[in-house]
């Protein structure tokens, strides 16, 4: 941008110099004439540089990656077009183009890309679709096409079959066209993609299979997505607890545990855990193993490395006593309630500061839950405003650390309403007006709020015993609150 300026800025000396009687073509030619070559040199080199790279294929295999049996069992499928072209051939099967990944970030889609060119033994060519994009205009078009011809070019050096191009960020080369109005470079870098895809024969040279992953499938063209381009989508989604527990076996197969360790407990407590989230899981237990200077990752190791990835380091910030008191109270709160509605299911609670939070109440999740009931919703919302109702009965205020407890709450809320849970029944959300909408909430809140404060005044001498032992531990296990809890009942 600030070269084109430049230019701007040089060709309003030229014109001043002009009406002042002086002759500047010769110096105007050779300046122009430098500008067309320095400018045409930067493109290819731009071009160059947007050729992708080149991985090696001996180092992923489909047995290294955990938690995604269906999406693996899925690619092979359609891989198998790309391993068995001969007998797809004799068949009268069309070979596919193209397979899309999508899904959350850190689950595994450029490892299953890696994993497909070592299942398929192809040339294996990774880009950023971030890189096809410009501001010179012809520059993507160009770079697409380079990127064919180097697919087809390294199939022949290394002896192959066949090449896998895999395109990371694919939302950003492949977005809807007329989406960015202010560049129609966007669109003609689409466009050639399209025309290469189509392009894509068995009976024309090298067979070559696009890879495409995103987390923004919903922002892509539709005329990437049509049968003939894009044959397969394949959902990499968040691994379930068997998932969880297969990646965290992969990622401490190189690690010493102690013989206690037990790794079902931690997959149980990662609901929503990627495959990224519980390899970094592992690496920190190990650096908290090294810092003890233990020989072993024991379970504590792992439980801490957990709230490490939740929530952040811990802080060397050190509340006053009152603040420590009120946090005490309020993650007491939380706690009591949590356990009334729903027992057995508090992890841990801690007044440490860690990350944002200056104390927390981790929980065991019941189970891999992908649909909740009014009353499950209900009960996550008591749980939310539990921290503050306690302040308020034993201190007599609330304070501003309940802010992130309201969001949660709200949050909730709107999914009652989404989904018809609330006495407006179901309706389009969408068409309420605020005041509705602000009506609405506060009489969910309002009720539920009234149900906490009950619960919590028939239990403030409990709600008092924890707070107390809390302020003297800082934390305490799930396991160590219920005794307490037992005792006092």
């Amino acid at each position: 941008m600030k070269y084109d300026i430049l230019l701007g800025l040089a060709i309003g000396v030229f014109a001043f110099l002009v009406t002042m009687g002086y002759n500047v073509f010769p110096i105007g030619l050779l300046f122009v004439t430098s500008y067309l070559v320095w400018k045409y040199v930067i493109s290819r080199q731009m071009v160059k540089n947007g050729s992708g790279v080149a991985v090696p294929t001996t180092g992923i295999d489909f047995e290294d990656i955990g938690g995604q049996s269906v999406a693996k069992k899925e690619l092979q499928e359609a891989l198998d077009f790309l391993l068995y072209s001969d007998k797809m051939k004799a068949l009268g099967i069309r070979p596919l183009k193209g397979i899309l990944l999508s899904g959350p970030t850190g689950t595994g889609k450029t490892l299953l890309a890696k994993a497909a060119a070592r299942y398929t033994n192809s040339a294996f060519l990774s880009v950023s679709g971030s890189e096809f994009v410009e501001m010179y205009a012809g520059v993507g078009a160009e770079r697409v096409r380079g990127l064919f011809r180097r697919a087809r070019e390294m199939v022949r050096k290394e002896k192959k079959s066949s090449a896998i191009i895999f395109i990371d960020e694919m939302d950003i080369l492949g977005a809807k066209r007329g989406s960015n109005v202010s560049h129609h470079e966007y669109d003609q870098t689409l466009n050639q993609l399209l025309i290469e895809m189509d392009g894509l024969k068995a009976d024309q040279g090298p067979n070559i299979l696009v890879m495409g992953a995103t987390n923004r499938p919903e922002a892509l063209d539709a005329a990437l997505l049509r049968p003939g381009r894009f044959d397969r989508q394949v959902k990499v989604d968040l691994p379930d607890k068997d998932g969880r527990l297969a990646i965290l076996k992969i990622h401490t197969k190189n690690k010493p545990l102690a013989p206690e360790v037990r790794l079902e407990s931690i997959a149980h407590e990662t609901f929503g855990f990627s495959g990224a989230h519980l390899e970094s899981l592992t690496n920190e237990a190990a650096i908290l193993a090294m810092r003890e200077e233990a020989s072993e990752i024991n379970e504590h190791h792992l439980h801490e490395a957990v709230e490490k990835v939740m929530l952040g380091e811990k802080l060397d910030r050190k509340p006053t006593t009152e603040e420590l008191r009120r946090i005490a109270i309020h993650e007491s709160g939380h706690a009591l309630l949590a356990e009334t509605v729903r027992p057995n299911s508090v992890s841990q609670v801690s007044i440490r500061s860690r990350g944002n939070a200056l104390g927390y109440v981790r929980h065991y999740p019941k189970d891999d839950l992908y649909l909740y009931t009014k009353d499950m919703l209900e009960e996550q919302i008591m749980v939310a405003l539990a921290g503050a109702v306690a302040e308020e009965q034993i201190l007599g205020t609330r304070s501003t650390g309940a802010a992130g407890d309201y969001e949660q709450a709200l949050n909730l809320v709107e999914k009652m309403l989404l989904a018809g849970m609330s006495s407006l029944g179901v309706t389009d959300i969408s068409r309420l007006n605020a005041d509705q909408r602000q009506t609405e909430t506060r009489d969910i809140l309002t009720g539920l709020e009234e149900r906490t404060t009950k619960i919590l005044k028939a239990n403030i001498e409990t709600l008092l015993r924890i707070t107390k032992i809390l302020e003297e531990e800082e934390t305490l296990g799930g396991e160590v609150l219920r005794s307490y809890l037992q005792t006092v009942a």
